[in-house]
């Protein structure tokens, strides 16, 4: 692969939340205005300004796509969260779309206060990306991986080795949204896509990946060190 380059896509607050977050902010300050000027009592004003800074707080935390570094010198075969969240599966699975053998399986399901930015796995160059519509069950029902709307976005190491890492709507998200693009080289601390509102990542790695994670850790993306790959 050669020496590893930071070619990231300089992204703060992510496109589809733009008009979500001025909208929001707007009828913020329209509603405080109107309740501070028109109504006599005070902690109605307070109680809205409160209430719904709350709220406008989370939807920035969920919009966000922050800028982070793994600070290794070496990212041959690691594979990092692709998101943050929580690990819902870590299993064998029999792989039969792309694999047609048994996989490890680490599923990391993303709540709605989780930042929803999803990073590359691993350093490599995308072998393909594909999109399939489906259902939205919840996110951590183990058919969503298969039934639901999703993406998949296939990664081959520099040594050969394929990843498949697959974006997955839930039962309120419905929009995926993957950057990675077919033939082009891809690495650890750049962003893959991003799922709008509660959703779920799968990575589906050889079985003779050592595991660095156990079941509900808390994962941070692009900085938890989730499996090591045999070399």
């Amino acid at each position: 692969m050669g020496k590893r380059i930071k070619k990231l896509k300089k992204i703060r607050i992510h496109r589809e939340g733009i008009d979500q977050l001025v909208g929001g902010f707007v009828f913020i300050a329209i509603m405080g205005f109107i309740l501070w000027h028109y109504v006599a009592a005070a902690w109605p004003f307070w109680t809205f300004i409160i209430a719904f800074g709350i709220v406008y707080a989370i939807a920035v935390n969920f919009y966000q796509c922050p800028i982070r570094y793994l600070n290794l010198e070496d990212t041959n075969g690691i594979v990092v969260a692709p998101a943050d969240g929580k690990i819902v599966v870590i299993e064998e699975v029999n792989e039969n779309i792309y694999f047609h053998d048994r996989r490890i399986q680490i599923s990391i399901f993303m709540g709605i206060t989780n930042v929803h930015a999803n990073w590359f796995p691993v350093d490599g160059c995308v072998k393909f990306v594909k999109h399939f519509n489906g259902n939205y069950h919840k996110a951590w029902l183990p058919k969503a991986s298969m039934e639901n709307e999703h993406a998949d976005t296939m990664i081959t190491t520099d040594d050969g080795t394929d990843i498949l890492c697959r974006q997955i709507a839930g039962a309120v998200a419905r929009r995926i949204i993957t950057y990675a693009k077919e033939g082009e080289e891809c690495f650890i601390d750049e962003h893959l896509g991003f799922i709008k509102l509660g959703s779920r990542v799968d990575i589906f790695l050889p079985l003779n990946s050592e595991i660095c994670v156990k079941m509900n850790q808390k994962t941070v993306g692009d900085q938890t060190i989730i499996a090591k790959l045999k070399r």
